[in-house]
Parts: C-alpha cells; structure tokens; sequence
C-alpha cells in the first residue's frame, strides 16, 4: 500500500510528521509512503504548485495525506499558479467529487467550544460537500464595463450528473449513521439550487429509509449554532460546505480538530485537516495535528480498509484529551509534538 504524502506550506510539514509518526506507531504491514511538493513550496522549487511529478505519486498511491497550502509569498501570483491550486488541482485530476467532514464534539473539549456546553455535547455530523462544481470550477475573471467600471465574475453551476453523483454519497452515508439527511441550498434565490434541490428529491427516492429535509444555507448556518444535534449529515455545493463545515468546526471547539476525506466513486482519496497553513505560526510548534492524525485514521477507515486501526487512533485521540492534552488553540501550552507524543502514548497503553 502507497501513501502518498504532500506536506505543502506553512504548518503542513509539522502536522503531517506527527501523523505519520502514529501511522508508524500502528506497525502496518506492507504501508510504505512517497513524499510530493505542493503549494508555494513547489511553485518556488519547478514553477507550478501541482508539478508533474506530484500528481504522478498520487495517481500511484493507494491514499493521498495532505497538510496544507497557502503562502503570502505567492498572492500577488496570477490565479492559476497560487498555492491553492494544488488542492482543486488534485481534487479535479483525480476526480475526488465527495467531500466527507465529520464533526464530533469530543467530550473533554466542551469547555473550548463557543457554545454552550450542553448544546456542544451532543454534536455529533457529517457534512458532505461536493468538491468538483459550483464558483470553484466556474468560469470567472474580471473586466471593465462600458462605463469604465471594473467588474469580478464567477459562474456558479452544476448539471444534474455532479448534483446526482454526490446526492447518492450522501444518501449512502446517511444510510450507514443514523438515517438523516439534511441537504443545504438557496433554491428561493437560486437557479443552480433549485436545479440542486429537485435532483436531491428525486434521487431520495432510491432511500426510503432515510428521511431527507431541505434547509436554506442561511438558516442552516444559524442552526448550526442554535440546535446542532438536530443534524446527522449534511448535504450541499462545494461553497456552502467550505464554509459551513468551518463552521462546524469552532462549534467543537477549533479548527484544529476537523479532519476531512476526499473521495473518488471508487473509495481512493485525499485526507487533510481543514484548516489552513496558517503562515504565522509556521515553525514554531504551536499547531494542533489532531486534524492531521484523525485525517489519517480517515484514511486507514475509508481507503484502506483497515477500520480497526482507524478506531485505535481515534480512541488514543480521545485519551490524550481525556488526560489533559491540550495545545495552544485547545486554551493549552503543549508543543505540536508533544500533542504527537501524548497520542503516541495513549496509543501504547
């Protein structure tokens, strides 16, 4: 089995060392890793932050583990060699179309979430965002009007095949938790979710055993910190996930937490934390990899088949905050590899 390992800019190189270190830890035979530049870091290395290279390791590898991407150093570049193309670069390449990003309010962090404590607890959802349509991919630029006015486009749209694609993720993820979908859209305003929402309805007709509702993203997002229980999984377009599922994430307490899987219709995929590469703290030991580490056990769960393994990560995950473990975005001190150590150690108990 080949994981293919793209540390990327910022603290992606620190979080993606502490994930590999418990991936290690698991002694798993036969799982051996192939490192690729991406983001900033590749762009300044060949010129392009996705090189040929790169994506050649990933269509190798059995699972991509990703850090993270963004670079000041890149913003004054033209759209298309910015760091964040290696990721929707990947993401269309590799046709990765299901964005899965659980959120689970782990019990020891109730006190780290802006929430009340009694409605953190009983968050426990999945939200599943499409990953190849919407503004993203659309055609977009800027130009000058005809009274000399500059004016930015971006074309939002999805045909029913991309809508139906990721509606069946959906339904079939709903399927294997507790039966409840959830799809998100702005049908009153918009045509591309209105198109969203009745390719949703018809495709819940191959689920009658789980029960689909329909909520404005607006309302959704206010839902999500006034009743967030009442959600099992969430379905909607590649803007509205981005950012309601980083959303979700302060509810559980910080951004540091979330893991993610991107998957193709065949099960291979691309796992990384949902935030950023967070420039500012890059080098200093200050990031949470608890994102990185569950992204990992992501991994072994829905690419590699190893459940197992994927269950004694999280449960190491969950004594190493039981126990105290906290770094600084969790309201602690320790470094991000003592965050490591403090998993690796519940992981040998």
């Amino acid at each position: 089995m080949l994981v293919a390992l793209f540390p990327g800019d910022g603290i992606g190189p620190e979080v993606i060392a502490q994930a590999r270190r418990v991936l290690d830890a698991l002694k798993i035979d036969g799982l051996t890793y192939e490192e690729g530049l991406v983001g900033g870091v590749a762009y300044k290395a060949t010129g392009h932050p996705l090189p040929p290279e790169t994506l050649d390791i990933a269509r190798r590898a059995d699972a991509i583990l990703f850090g993270a991407v963004g670079d000041f150093d890149c913003d004054s570049l033209e759209r298309r060699l910015r760091p964040e193309q290696a990721i929707l670069g990947l993401r269309k390449e590799l046709t990765l179309f299901s964005n899965l990003r659980p959120a689970k309010m782990f019990p020891e962090l109730s006190e780290a979430s802006t929430l009340r404590p009694e409605i953190a607890a009983a968050i426990d959802l999945m939200i599943v965002r499409e990953l190849n349509g919407d503004v993203y991919f659309g055609e977009k630029g800027l130009r000058t009007t005809a009274t000399g006015l500059r004016e930015g486009y971006d074309i939002m749209s999805y045909n029913e095949d991309e809508v139906r694609r990721i509606a069946h993720s959906a339904f079939r993820t709903a399927r294997a938790r507790r039966g409840k979908l959830c799809s998100v859209d702005k049908a009153n305003v918009l045509d591309t979710s209105q198109l969203w929402r009745d390719v949703v309805i018809e495709t819940a007709k191959e689920y009658p055993d789980v029960a689909l509702t329909h909520m404005y993203v607006d309302n959704a997002a206010m839902q999500l910190v006034r009743n967030p229980a009442q959600f099992d999984v969430i379905v909607t377009g590649n803007l509205f996930g981005d950012i309601l599922s980083d959303q979700a994430s302060m509810c559980v307490g910080s951004i540091g937490m979330l893991a993610s899987a991107s998957l193709d219709a065949n099960g291979k995929g691309l796992y990384e934390p949902i935030h950023g590469s967070a420039p500012d703290i890059a080098g200093q030991g200050k990031a949470n990899p608890l994102a990185t580490v569950l992204s990992a056990a992501m991994m072994l769960r829905y690419s590699l088949g190893m459940a197992a393994q994927a269950d004694r990560i999280e449960a190491a995950v969950a004594k190493a905050l039981a126990g105290g473990a906290r770094s600084p975005d969790l309201g602690g001190s320790l470094t991000t590899a003592q965050m490591g150590d403090a998993v690796l150690a519940a992981l040998g108990d």
